[in-house]
């Protein structure tokens, strides 16, 4: 074949090579889905940076990437508004704790009442496993999809102008309370509970408008109370414990493919319930250094103040387990598990 005959063939051959390979099927490019998220606490907050920070670190690994989470400058509402702004899709994921939402998430109280665990972490294994065993068929958390449940870390009593040692101590003093059952055991010990968001804490507590607040013991560091406390009151499990949903807006969640729903959940659930319970264990520690520091006076609860705290907040037990069987939840089973599951965790089981 001539030179010029060959050269021509070879052109032809590439040409058609090119429109071979245009033509046939690419593979697609992995398609990206960012949801955005936003936290009622400041930036710096365990609640933002640890537990939704830290979770969707662990999301976009469990998915390779192809779901991604961008934090809001700004929380598009109150904080006891967050379940309807992620309802509505103002927000993509954030959490709410029941005491701010108690007439529509009575269950969760089951983790909130006094004496439970000694950490966050165990108190958030032990309600997770009893949410997912029998509170979550009563669908509280409908209109949104529930990733999760945790608790924060013991709730102690702190005090700006005198300490408590008895309960006749507490007899008309005004305690900032998130609601709940925080707010239900103020009463039951005979103070006047003012129910008020946790960042409104330091501006009530410095101001006089209220003598202390029930707090786990990170708050004093995160909300600059080291400033304004100087006594602490100690209850063994804490005078209350606040229990939270970690949620997703449902479309959102069901736009997702199976195997991303999957991989999410595979780093939801009690897996949640523990990186949000170590992360409050250790701002807990750093709460208590704090308190340390500044001089704080810590009271560990004397047997007969613990005593007298059980028998006046008894009745607040009886009723969770009569509002849970007007839900279909057999109260008392859950009440009971619940309390074993707290055993076990805490013996590493």
């Amino acid at each position: 074949m001539p030179r010029n005959a060959r050269t021509m063939f070879a052109g032809a051959v590439a040409l058609l090579g090119g429109v071979a390979l245009a033509v046939m099927p690419q593979p697609a490019l992995a398609q990206t889905t960012t949801l955005t998220m936003s936290s009622w606490v400041s930036p710096s907050h365990l609640l933002t940076k640890d537990v939704l920070g830290g979770w969707a670190q662990e999301v976009e690994k469990a998915t390779n990437g192809r779901v991604k989470l961008q934090m809001l400058p700004k929380h598009p509402s109150a904080p006891p508004g967050t379940f309807d702004a992620v309802r509505d899709g103002l927000v993509d994921v954030s959490y709410v704790t029941a005491s701010y939402t108690p007439a529509r998430h009575p269950l969760p109280l089951l983790a909130e009442l006094p004496g439970a665990g000694a950490t966050a972490e165990i108190n958030s294994v032990a309600f997770s496993r009893v949410h997912w065993k029998y509170l979550q068929a009563a669908n509280e958390y409908k209109g949104v999809k529930l990733l999760g449940v945790f608790t924060h870390g013991p709730g102690q009593m702190f005090l700006a102008k005198k300490p408590v040692t008895s309960v006749a101590d507490l007899a008309g003093m005004k305690i900032r309370s998130g609601g709940g059952i925080s707010e239900a055991s103020a009463k039951a010990l005979g103070a006047s509970p003012l129910v008020k968001p946790a960042p409104e804490s330091y501006e009530i507590l410095s101001s006089g408008i209220a003598d202390g607040t029930f707090f786990p013991s990170e708050s004093i560091k995160s909300f600059n109370l080291d400033k304004v406390v100087k006594y602490a009151t100690f209850f063994p499990g804490g005078f209350y414990c606040s229990s939270f949903g970690f949620f997703m807006n449902q479309d959102k969640w069901d736009k997702l493919s199976k195997q991303d729903q999957d991989a999410i959940m595979s780093v939801s659930g009690e897996a949640l319930s523990r990186l949000a319970g170590k992360a409050w264990d250790a701002a807990d520690k750093i709460g208590l250094d704090a308190m340390k520091s500044a001089g704080v006076q810590i009271t560990e609860a004397s047997p007969a103040l613990v005593a007298d705290v059980r028998r006046l907040t008894a009745p607040l037990a009886q009723e969770w387990i009569k509002s849970a069987n007007a839900k279909g939840v057999d109260g008392q089973k859950a009440y009971d598990e619940f309390h074993a599951e707290l055993k076990k965790v805490a013996a590493g089981n």
